[in-house]
């Protein structure tokens, strides 16, 4: 039987790629004042940006959670069902307590059906970079690519993925208290658009730019000086209520890479509570 795989909602991987692949989710929680959601379950996207647009910038945000490891181990003995190897993917460790809690829901799992092989991924990225790795490990699961081999893959394509994106304000990083007030009043008085990435699973601050259009270009040369002019290259546009702009900068990456799969995702509400409505962003594979 084929390989099974696992991840968690944060991937922001298309909805209908987890049921074309098989692919096996487990939700982040999102806390909201009256409730605790399941992201992606409970709380779609559209709905949360049109929560999140409505806060006033003195209320306070809504908090996230990681899934606990018994719902790790309660998805790999659900994925048992159907295979004895299982691969579960997970945003960077140095952001979230998720691997972690995968590390010690393999153990459990393991005390219940020892015979299981059970491989947990720190993807040392998030968004569409773990959602990519994701996706590729089905495919050669699809293809009938044993454990071992589909883990071999994803180590080699772990360094070759990479995030990119920017926020249409800083309101929401104010409201999360991510910056204070003054470094919050200048960048919106010159509509300072930052550009983040990840550095071995850490986030980090690559460009400044003044418009939204300028920071989409910025991030179109730094696809190209990575990957080279016209190379192959998968790309996920990943957005939060920014559809018109995701497709934007689509175009402008076009124009430097040439893409051989190219997928529009939302972000799932547990990552757009730390960036807000309006962030966009892109997450590159190369093959």
């Amino acid at each position: 039987m084929k390989v099974s795989v696992i991840t968690d909602s944060t991937s922001s991987l298309p909805p209908e790629m987890y049921e074309r692949y098989g692919i096996g989710m487990v939700p982040y929680y999102v806390h909201l004042p009256d409730r605790v959601a399941r992201d992606m379950v409970d709380l779609t996207p559209a709905a949360f940006n049109a929560y999140m647009e409505a806060l006033a910038d003195d209320d306070e945000l809504p908090r996230t959670a990681n899934p606990g490891p018994g719902e790790y181990a309660e998805a790999y003995l659900e994925a048992a069902r159907e295979s004895n190897e299982i691969i579960s993917f997970h945003m960077t460790s140095d952001g979230s307590g998720a691997y972690q809690a995968a590390v010690l829901g393999r153990a459990m799992a393991l005390k219940e059906r020892p015979e299981l092989a059970i491989e947990v991924v720190d993807t040392r990225n998030v968004s569409m970079c773990h959602g990519w790795l994701t996706l590729e490990a089905a495919r050669l699961a699809e293809q009938g690519a044993p454990l071992a081999t589909i883990v071999e893959q994803v180590r080699r394509f772990i360094p070759r993925t990479r995030m990119l994106q920017t926020a249409d304000t800083l309101r929401y990083l104010y409201m999360g208290g991510r910056i204070g007030r003054s470094a919050h009043l200048v960048g919106s008085l010159l509509h300072i658009k930052p550009i983040i990435s990840m550095e071995d699973g850490v986030v980090v601050p690559v460009h400044v730019a003044r418009t939204r259009m300028g920071a989409y270009r910025r991030i179109a040369t730094l696809v190209e000086k990575a990957a080279g002019a016209g190379a192959r290259v998968k790309i996920a546009l990943t957005h939060a209520a920014a559809l018109a702009d995701a497709e934007t900068l689509r175009e402008l990456v076009e124009q430097v890479v040439r893409p051989v799969e190219v997928l529009m995702c939302d972000l799932s509400p547990a990552l757009t509570v730390h960036s807000g409505p309006g962030t966009v962003g892109l997450c590159y594979l190369l093959p």
